[in-house]
């Protein structure tokens, strides 16, 4: 592993996944307030500095004003590039809710990007959905008495 700056780093033109504005400034904020999670997952890139993994980090990276960071270069053949950009972004494992909902706060979770079914952020503008729910599928509670 070694540092890079980020103007000599090229974001992967196929890279499969995007990211939305809310997910996109979490994940600014995340980069801003806990900048030593990069040394433990660095960007991965190829030989021609084409990312492979941590495009969004690179574009936050990018946003939150950062000059350099570090990176790890695979010198990979094509194939297994190629896999490495899939099998990089799936998810194989599974959250435990209840252990989330017993052992963390909720809030740090949202705020931190977790995804939380049935929490709403009162910051972010209300979606219209299928169906609404009154209580919440992570702690249990109603929503109003939760937000007290």
């Amino acid at each position: 592993m070694e540092r890079r700056p980020l103007k000599t780093l090229k974001a992967n033109p196929n890279n499969p996944r995007v990211i939305r504005d809310e997910k996109f400034k979490k994940l600014v904020k995340s980069i801003q307030e806990f900048p030593e999670m990069l040394e433990a997952r660095p960007v991965v890139v190829n030989p021609d500095m084409v990312v492979l993994g941590g495009n969004m980090r690179l574009k936050a990276l990018l946003e939150a004003g950062v000059e350099e960071a570090p990176v790890y270069i695979a010198s990979w053949d094509e194939v297994k590039q190629r896999q490495f950009i899939i099998k990089d972004n799936v998810g194989f494992g599974e959250w435990d809710w209840d252990a989330l909902a017993n052992e963390w706060n909720e809030e740090e979770l949202q705020d931190w990007g977790l995804e939380i079914p049935g929490f709403e952020d009162p910051e972010e503008e209300p979606q219209e959905e299928e169906e609404k729910f009154d209580i919440c599928d992570f702690c249990g509670k109603d929503k109003t008495e939760r937000q007290q």
